[in-house]
Parts: C-alpha cells; structure tokens; sequence
C-alpha cells in the first residue's frame, strides 16, 4: 500500500498520524508505504515524478490512499499515465478539485476528460467532512459529477485531517 501526504509545510508530519491510525485500524497483514514527497518548484512540486517513481516499487494489486493535494496529484497521475501496476483501489481523502485560470493552479488541474483514463478496474473512494477548513465540502460534489461511478463518503465531522481517525477507510480497504 502506497500512501501520499498532503502539502503544507508540516504535511508529511501531519499525516503521519493519518498513516498511523490506518495502519493501526489495519494491522499487521498490511505495510505501508510513506515517502516524503519532494519541495522544489516545478507547477506540481515535483510530486508526479515522484508517485510514478513510488508506484513502480509496488507490486500489482496496491492499494492507493492520499490525503488533499497528494489525493489531486495522484488522481492527476493516475489519469494522465498508463500505469504499469494493476490498482485495487484508489482512496482520496480531502481532495481539492482544481479550478481557475490563475497560473499557479494550471499545473495541478486535471485534464477535462480525466475520468476517461482513470484506472477502470480499481475501485475509487472519496472521503470529505462537511467541516473541513481547507478544502471546501463542494469540491466533492465536482469529482461526483465526473466521477460517478466511486464510492462517495460524506463524513460530518473532523476537519481537514479526519478526526486523524482513517477507521472508515480501512474498513473500506478490508472490504475490497
């Protein structure tokens, strides 16, 4: 299982608490992954490099999960490379929905016909709260329009970081 950080300065040492209550909830039948992504100043940081490059480590039938901006960027990937690995599932959590003419965001947005070429036999989930303070609920509501066939968790409460409780994903995991 490959797990991609959110951004930020502090992201990789705020989701390491994401990756501990997965791998908590998991278990010892499931190791996870958790590179540092890297901070230059390519449009996307860098980070597609870097997913191609963490992805090939894996073997087929991974499992993907990424927290807000490593959640757009892999989906990003994931739509715009033919993988070499077969994906299980793909669970986005808190993921911005990019949009605007500014230049900043042209690097990060996704293709408009996306969810064309997004992995067909990996299942997909979203997990969004209602009250998250970075990323507007909305968004969730514009990968549901392109995205109609994931699976759509709507959670009530927990912020931007989940309550840093990943119990709901890794149930969904266990499901697949």
């Amino acid at each position: 299982m490959l797990f991609i950080q959110g951004g930020g300065n502090g992201g990789y040492e705020a989701d390491a608490k994401l990756v501990a209550s997965l791998q908590n909830e998991l278990g010892k039948d499931y190791e996870i992954s958790y590179p540092r992504m890297p901070t230059d100043a390519t449009p996307d940081f860098g980070w597609l490099k870097q997913i191609g490059k963490e992805i090939a480590k894996l073997h087929d039938g991974v499992i993907l999960v990424a927290h807000s901006l490593g959640a757009s960027l892999l989906l990003k990937y994931l739509s715009e490379n033919k993988g070499s690995r077969k994906v299980a599932g793909i669970f986005l959590i808190s993921t911005p929905f990019w949009s605007g003419k500014e230049e900043w965001v042209q690097g990060l947005k996704l293709q408009e016909n996306f969810a064309e070429s997004v992995p067909k036999n990996s299942r997909i989930f979203f997990y969004h709260c209602r009250d998250d303070e970075e990323v507007p609920f909305d968004h969730l509501a514009s990968y549901r329009q392109k995205l109609p066939m994931a699976t759509f968790r709507e959670i009530e409460s927990g912020g931007h970081q989940l309550g840093n409780n990943l119990n709901l994903i890794a149930k969904d995991i266990k499901d697949l």
